[in-house]
C-alpha cells in the first residue's frame, strides 16, 4: 500500500491521491453527486430544500475524502496519530454532517411515487426503513456495543493489524468507522425517519453511554508503556518519528475528539427538544381557538346546570 516518500507537513497532508482500491473516497464522491442531485430534483418540482442541509452534506463528504483520497491516508498507514485523527474524523465528524444533511427525507421527496417501477426505489427504501434487519441494527442494544468495539475491539486485538495489512481490508475497516457512526447517531440526531426512534431523554442517555468507555481508551494509548499495534513499529527512519510517543499523541486524539461531538449532538437534542414542546404548544392553542375553548363552555354548563339544580331542590 501506497506510502508517501516525504514526511508529512501540512502542505502535503491534503494533497489529493487515489489508490485502485480507494473505494471510500469515491463512493463519497457518488454520494455527493447522487444529493445534489435529488436537491436539484425537488427544486424542479418547486420545493425548496434548505441551504444548511446542503452545506453539511457537502461539508460530510469533504471531510471523508479529506481523510480518505489524501496523502492523509497514506500517512496513515505508518503513523498511529495520523490514523487516529482520520478514525476520529470518520466515525464522528463526518456521520454527524451527513446525518444533519437529511439524506433520507431528501431521497423520499425527490424520489417519484406511485406504483411500478418509477416509484420502485422509493418503495424499496421504505421497505428498508421498516425491515426487521433496520430495526436490529438500530436498537441501542447493537449500536452503543458496535460503537465501543470499534475501539477495544480492534485495537486492542490481532484485527486491527490484520486488516492494515491488506488494501481491501483497509477499505473495509475505514467503511466501518462511518457506518458505526451513522447507526449510532442516527437515532440521537434524528433528523431522518429512523427504524426505531428514542425520547429526547433517551437519546441523551444513549448519547452520554459511550463517553466514559471512549475517555478510558484514550487514557489508556496515552499511558500505554509499550506499543499496542504492530503496524506502526517502524516508520521511516528518516522521519525521525518516535512510535512509542507517537502513539500517546493517538491517544491524546482520541481523549479531546470525544468531546466537540459531544458538545453538539447535545445541542442538536436540546434545541429539538425545545422546539418539539413549542410546536406543541402552539398546536394546542390552535385546537383551543378552532373549538372556541369548547372544553371549557361544557364544564361552565354542567356547573350551572348542578347550581339550577341545587336552587329548585
Amino acid at each position: 500500500m501506497w506510502v508517501p516518500d516525504e514526511p508529512p507537513t501540512w502542505g502535503r497532508m491534503f494533497l489529493p491521491h487515489l489508490d485502485p482500491w480507494s473505494v471510500v473516497p469515491v463512493l463519497g464522491v457518488l454520494a455527493l453527486a447522487a444529493y445534489l442531485v435529488g436537491v436539484l430534483a425537488l427544486g424542479r418540482s418547486g420545493v425548496r430544500w434548505p441551504w444548511w442541509r446542503t452545506l453539511a452534506w457537502i461539508a460530510g463528504c469533504l471531510s471523508l475524502f479529506a481523510v480518505t483520497g489524501t496523502w492523509l491516508n497514506g500517512y496513515s498507514m505508518v503513523l498511529f496519530s495520523v490514523h487516529m485523527t482520520q478514525h476520529m474524523v470518520l466515525s464522528l465528524i463526518t456521520p454527524l454532517l451527513l446525518l444533519l444533511a437529511a439524506p433520507v427525507t431528501l431521497a423520499l421527496r425527490a424520489l417519484p411515487r406511485g406504483r411500478g417501477t418509477a416509484g420502485a426505489p422509493r418503495a424499496l427504501l421504505l421497505g428498508a426503513l421498516h425491515s426487521p434487519f433496520a430495526r436490529f441494527v438500530a436498537h441501542p442494544l447493537f449500536t452503543v456495543p458496535l460503537f465501543i468495539a470499534s475501539l477495544y475491539g480492534v485495537y486492542f486485538t490481532p484485527l486491527f493489524d490484520a486488516l492494515m495489512g491488506n488494501p481491501i481490508g483497509h477499505q473495509l475497516m475505514l467503511a466501518h468507522f462511518v457506518v458505526t457512526g451513522l447507526l449510532f447517531f442516527g437515532p440521537i440526531v434524528a433528523q431522518d425517519p429512523w427504524p426505531r426512534t428514542l425520547t429526547h431523554p433517551g437519546r441523551m442517555l444513549e448519547l452520554f453511554l459511550p463517553v466514559p468507555f471512549h475517555a478510558f481508551f484514550g487514557v489508556a494509548i496515552m499511558l500505554a508503556g509499550s506499543l499496542v499495534v504492530d503496524t506502526f513499529a517502524q516508520p521511516p527512519s528518516g522521519w525521525g518519528i518516535d512510535p512509542l510517543r507517537d502513539q500517546g499523541v493517538a491517544g491524546g486524539i482520541v481523549w479531546a475528539f470525544g468531546e466537540l461531538p459531544t458538545v453538539l449532538v447535545l445541542a442538536v437534542v436540546f434545541f429539538s427538544w425545545a422546539s418539539s414542546d413549542d410546536r406543541r404548544a402552539r398546536a394546542l392553542d390552535r385546537a383551543a381557538e378552532r373549538s372556541g375553548d369548547a372544553e371549557r363552555e361544557a364544564y361552565n354548563a354542567r356547573l350551572k346546570a348542578l347550581a339550577d339544580q341545587n336552587g329548585v331542590r
